[in-house]
C-alpha cells in the first residue's frame, strides 16, 4: 500500500470505514451548571479489521466546536487521558480518546505507530469526527481538529499531521522525532530502555511479528542493523517531516534518557522550515522522573488550541522558548520550587558557544571482556525518586571504573556558567579493534571534588574504522545546567554503560583531545536579564539607615551587665538558661531555659519547626533584643545592645540588597565605610577569596545571577573575618548547584578555626554541611550534639522495590561485595554496607540482579531524626 494514499486533499470527503460495534451509553461527568456537565460516550469501533476502544466527550449545546484527539502513552490506554479530555470538553472542545492497537480493550498488534496501522486508525477517527453534529467543519468531511499526547501519543500527533492534512494543530509532549535515533543513538543499542519498552507492552508477542523479530535480533547481537534502523525510521515522524505544516507546540523533558531534548530540537527545525509556527518548552521532568508540570503544560496546550483551532487572537500561547529551572525546596513543606526562563526565539542546541580549554594527556583505557563491569549513568525504571534519594547521601549514581575511561578537565570556570544546549568537543580515537564504542559525559565538579552528571545523561557513539585512528566530533547531551564559578568541567569517555550494549570482545582505546570544549550559553544571565524588582532599589537605602543606627549605637556603648569570664575566652558561644517571654505575657515563652555551647571550627545547624524560637534566639545572640532571663556569652563576654565583642560577630540576613549599578567590590566598600571602622580592618581580599566570587567583583551587581548575589551577601557578612558567623537561611532562592557552593563556603570558613551558625529548613543540606546540631521545639532545647550522633549510623540503606524480592535474590544481594547484610522489610530491602561498600555500586549490582528498584536512601536521615525528635510539631 502506498503510504501517501493516506493523505487526502481537504476538498475530498473520505468515505468512513468505521463501524460502531458497541456503545456503552452516555455518561455525565459533572452534575452542576458551573462548570458545565461533560457527557461521555464509550464505543468500540471496527477499523480495518481491529476493534478500537474510544470515548467521546462533549458538553450540552447545539453550537459546533473544534475537535481534539488525545493519545496515550506506551503501555497505557484511553483512561490515562480521561481527566484532560473532560477539562478540554468544558473548555469548548469535542474530545475523542482511544486506546491504540494492542492496548486497553483495543485489539490488534502493536505496530509502533505503523502508518498502515495506528496512523491509519487516526485518519478513520477523524472521518468519524467529521460526521458528529457537535464538531466544527472546515469543509465536508474535514473537521477542525487538533491532536495532542505524551510519549507514544505525542508521536502519533506528529505522524497524524504528516499523513492527514485535515489536522490543523498539534501539541506533542516528551516524544520522539526519529525512533531509530532514540533507540539506536549513533549506532549504539539502548538495551535497557528497549527492554522496558517491550515489557511494558506485555512482551514481544504483543507486537507485529516483524517488530518482535527485529527486537530479538538486535537484543541478541547488541548491534542495530540497517533493516532495524530502516523499520523504525519508517514509523517515525521524521519520515514525513516535509508534510508537517501545522502550528506545533513541542514539550520535551530535561530528565529523559529515552527521548532527550535533541529529539524536540530536530522536530522544531524541520517543522519551522515548512513555515509553520513552532514553540518549544523544556519541562523539569521526563521519562526518567522529575516534575512533568502537568497543570502548567495542560494550560499551555489549551491556550495553543484556543489560538489555532478557535482562532482566538487573544489567547496567550506563551514564549517561543521556555526552560524550567529548579530554585530549590520551599521551606517547611519540602516541595521543589520551579521557575521559567524564556526567550523570544528558539536558539537551538548550539547557540552562543563559549570555548573552554580542557587539559589531559593522551590516554589508554580498556573495554573489558563481556563489557563487565559496566559504568553507570542513568537508571531507566528508577526515575527521579531513586536518584534524588541517593543525592542525600552525598554521592551520585554515576559510576566510572578505573582503567575503563579517559578524563579531561577544565580549569575552574570564571563566574557562573549557564549551559543551555549540547556542548561539543573533537577528540582523536584509536582502537585495537575495527570499531570502538564510547560513552561521553560531561561532569560538573565542585571545589571539594564531588561530581554531578547533569540530568544523568550520557552520549553513546560508535566509531567505525577506529583501528587506523580518526578525529571524531562529539555532540554531548543537551541540558540546561548552571556551573557555579569555581567549579570545573570534566569530560569522561567511558568504554561501557549499564543502559547500552557494548562490544563483548576486549579492546584497548586510545583517546586524545583535538580542540576546546564548546559550551552553548543561549540562556545565560546576560541573555535573559529580567527587570530588577523594586526592592533592589529601596532595600539598599533601608540598609544604609540600619548601618547608620548601628554606628550611632556602637559609639554610644553601654556597660555590659557582667564581667568577662576568662575561662570562656576561646569559646565562640555559650548560652545559659536563656529565656524570653512573649510581649504582655507572664507565662508564655518564645525561648525558655535554653542552654548550649559552640566550639571553634564547628558548623552548627540551628533547627526547629516554625515557632520553635530560633529567630528569637538569634536576635538575642546578636544583641538586638534583651533576654528576660539567662545570658549569652561570646568569647566570654556577655552580650547586650552595643557590646564591643559584637565586632567579632558577622551576620547574614536573607534578602540583602545592593546598589545594582555599582560593582560587587564597590558595594562591599560602601558597606564597610558605613560601619565607621578602619578600611584595613575589613580584610576584604581574604573574605572574597573564601566567598569565591573571582573576577565577578568588578562587574555591576545587576549582571549577577542569584547565586552570585547570595555569595556577595555572605562576603559582606564575612568582612573583617568575624570569628563567629551567623547565617539565617543562606540558601533560599538558590538552585542545587548554588546550594552546594554555599555549603562549601561555610565549610571553608570554619576550616580556619572560625565558627558558623546556620539556621535552615533544608534538612538534607544541613546534614551535609554541619558538624553539630541544636534542635529546638516550643522554645526549648530538644537535643544538641554532633550530627552523626543525632542522625545515627549512615551505613544502612533502605531500598524501595516495586515488588517483593524473593528470598534467593535477597541471599544474592547479601553476598555482594561491600554488603554486610540484606534483609527483606516492608516495601523493599534493608541493606547494611561494610567499610568497602558504596551506595552507587550497590545500585548497579541491584539492577544487574534485576531487582525492581524504585528508590534508594539512607535508612535514617536527618529528616527522620528531626521528625522523631519534634513529633507533631513538624
Amino acid at each position: 500500500m502506498d503510504l501517501r494514499r493516506l493523505r487526502r486533499p481537504r476538498w475530498i470527503a473520505a468515505a468512513a470505514s468505521v463501524v460502531v460495534l458497541a456503545a456503552a451509553g452516555t455518561w455525565t461527568a459533572a452534575a452542576s451548571d458551573d462548570p458545565p456537565p461533560v457527557h461521555r460516550t464509550d464505543q468500540i469501533m471496527a477499523l480495518d479489521g481491529v476493534r478500537i476502544d474510544t470515548s467521546y466527550f462533549t458538553t450540552t449545546g447545539t453550537e459546533r466546536r473544534p475537535a481534539l484527539l488525545l493519545g496515550h502513552g506506551f503501555g497505557g490506554s484511553k483512561n490515562d487521558v480521561r481527566q484532560q479530555a473532560e477539562d478540554l470538553a468544558r473548555d469548548g472542545y469535542a474530545v475523542l480518546t482511544w486506546s491504540a492497537r494492542g492496548f486497553g480493550k483495543s485489539t490488534g498488534k502493536v505496530g509502533l505507530n505503523d502508518p498502515k496501522g495506528e496512523v491509519a486508525d487516526v485518519s478513520r477517527l477523524i472521518d468519524w469526527l467529521a460526521k458528529q453534529p457537535q464538531v466544527q467543519l472546515d469543509r465536508p468531511g474535514d473537521p477542525r481538529v487538533g491532536v495532542a499526547g505524551a510519549s507514544y501519543g505525542g508521536a502519533i500527533s506528529l505522524l497524524a499531521a504528516g499523513h492527514d492534512d485535515r489536522v490543523d494543530a498539534i501539541a506533542p509532549s516528551i516524544t520522539y522525532w526519529n525512533l531509530s535515533d532514540a533507540l539506536f543513538p549513533n549506532g549504539v543499542f539502548k538495551k535497557l530502555w528497549a527492554g522496558i519498552f517491550v515489557n511494558s507492552a506485555g512482551g514481544c508477542d504483543k507486537f507485529e511479528p516483524q517488530i518482535c523479530a527485529m527486537y530479538q535480533r538486535v537484543a541478541q547481537s547488541g548491534v542495530p542493523d540497517q533493516q532495524a534502523e530502516r523499520m523504525l525510521e519508517e514509523r517515525s515522524p521524521s519520515a514525513v517531516a516535509k508534510d508537517i505544516k501545522v502550528p506545533t507546540l513541542l514539550v520535551q523533558g530535561q530528565t529523559d534518557s529515552l527521548f532527550p531534548l535533541n529529539q524536540a530540537d530536530a522536530a522544531a527545525k524541520a517543522i519551522r522550515a515548512n513555515g509553520a509556527p513552532v514553540d518549544v518548552d523544556w519541562i523539569a521532568g521526563g521519562h526518567d522522573g522529575g516534575d512533568l508540570e502537568a497543570s502548567r503544560v495542560q494550560s499551555r496546550v489549551t491556550h495553543w488550541f484556543d489560538r489555532y483551532l478557535k482562532d482566538d487572537k487573544s489567547a496567550d500561547t506563551g514564549p517561543a522558548f521556555r526552560v524550567t529551572r529548579t530554585l530549590g525546596t520551599d521551606t517547611g513543606d519540602g516541595e521543589t520550587r520551579l521557575t521559567g526562563v524564556t526567550a523570544d526565539t528558539y536558539p537551538g542546541l548550539e547557540s552562543d558557544d563559549h570555548k573552554i580549554a580542557l587539559t589531559g594527556r593522551e590516554q589508554d583505557f580498556t573495554n573489558p571482556a563481556g563489557a563487565s563491569p559496566p559504568a553507570v549513568s542513568a537508571l531507566p525504571g528508577i526515575g527521579g525518586g531513586g536518584l534524588s534519594q541517593l543525592s542525600s547521601l552525598g554521592v551520585g549514581v554515576s559510576l566510572d571504573f578505573p582503567g575503563q575511561y579517559a578524563a579531561f578537565e577544565s580549569a575552574p570556570v570564571k563566574d557562573d556558567l549557564q549551559i543551555t544546549g549540547s556542548p561539543t568537543v573533537t577528540v582523536h580515537v584509536k582502537s585495537t579493534t575495527d570499531d570502538a564504542v564510547l560513552f561521553a559525559k560531561l561532569y560538573d565538579v565542585g571545589a571539594n571534588g564531588q561530581q554531578a552528571l547533569p540530568s544523568q545523561l550520557v552520549e553513546p557513539l560508535r566509531v567505525e574504522g577506529a583501528k587506523a585512528g580518526k578525529d571524531v566530533t562529539i555532540t554531548l547531551p543537551a541540558v540546561d545546567h548552571d556551573i557555579d564559578d569555581g567549579h570545573r568541567l570534566k569530560l569522561v569517555l567511558a568504554s561501557t554503560d549499564l543502559g547500552y550494549a557494548s562490544p563483548t570482545a576486549p579492546a584497548t582505546y586510545t583517546v586524545s583531545l583535538k580542540g576546546d570544549l564548546n559550551v552553548p550559553t543561549a540562556l545565560s544571565q546576560k541573555n535573559t536579564q529580567a527587570p530588577l524588582p523594586a526592592w533592589v532599589w529601596w532595600l539598599p537605602l533601608a540598609g544604609a539607615v540600619l548601618a547608620l543606627i548601628l554606628v550611632v549605637t556602637g559609639r554610644r556603648r553601654t556597660a555590659v551587665p557582667a564581667a568577662p569570664e576568662p575561662e570562656l575566652a576561646e569559646v565562640p558561644l555559650q548560652i545559659t538558661d536563656l529565656s524570653k517571654r512573649y510581649a504582655k505575657s507572664a507565662d508564655r515563652y518564645a525561648v525558655r531555659d535554653l542552654s548550649f555551647r559552640v566550639e571553634k571550627g564547628q558548623v552548627l545547624g540551628l533547627l526547629g519547626p516554625n515557632g520553635a524560637g530560633k529567630t528569637t534566639t538569634l536576635r538575642m545572640l546578636m544583641g538586638l533584643i534583651r533576654p528576660d532571663g539567662g545570658e549569652v556569652r561570646v568569647f566570654g563576654h556577655a552580650i547586650g545592645p552595643g557590646a564591643p565583642v559584637l565586632s567579632r560577630v558577622g551576620a547574614f540576613v536573607e534578602g540583602a540588597g545592593f546598589l545594582p549599578h555599582l560593582s560587587g567590590r564597590e558595594n562591599l566598600e560602601l558597606y564597610w565605610q558605613a560601619t565607621g571602622r578602619p578600611p584595613e580592618d575589613a580584610r576584604m581580599e581574604e573574605a572574597l577569596e573564601i566567598a569565591g566570587l573571582g573576577d565577578a567583583l568588578s562587574r555591576a551587581v545587576r549582571t549577577y545571577s542569584q547565586g552570585m548575589r547570595q555569595r556577595l551577601a555572605i562576603a559582606q557578612a564575612m568582612l573583617g573575618l568575624p570569628d563567629l558567623l551567623i547565617l539565617d537561611e543562606p540558601t533560599n532562592g538558590l538552585d542545587p548547584p548554588q546550594i552546594r557552593e554555599m555549603r562549601e563556603v561555610m565549610i571553608r570558613y570554619a576550616a580556619a578555626g572560625r565558627t558558623v551558625i546556620v539556621s535552615s529548613h533544608l534538612l538534607s543540606e544541613v546534614e551535609q554541611s554541619c558538624t553539630h546540631l541544636v534542635v529546638m521545639d516550643h522554645g526549648k532545647l530538644v537535643q544538641a550534639g554532633p550530627v552523626g550522633e543525632i542522625v545515627g549510623s549512615g551505613d544502612t540503606l533502605l531500598v524501595g522495590t516495586a515488588a517483593e524480592v524473593e528470598e534467593p535474590v535477597v541471599e544474592k544481594v547479601a553476598a555482594l561485595p561491600g554488603v554486610a547484610s540484606a534483609v527483606r522489610t516492608e516495601g523493599g530491602l534493608l541493606v547494611r554496607l561494610d567499610a568497602d561498600g558504596s551506595a552507587a555500586r550497590l545500585v548497579a549490582e541491584l539492577v544487574r540482579l534485576e531487582v525492581p528498584v524504585e528508590s534508594v536512601g539512607p535508612h535514617r536521615r536527618l529528616e527522620d531524626a528531626f521528625l522523631t525528635l519534634i513529633g507533631d510539631s513538624a
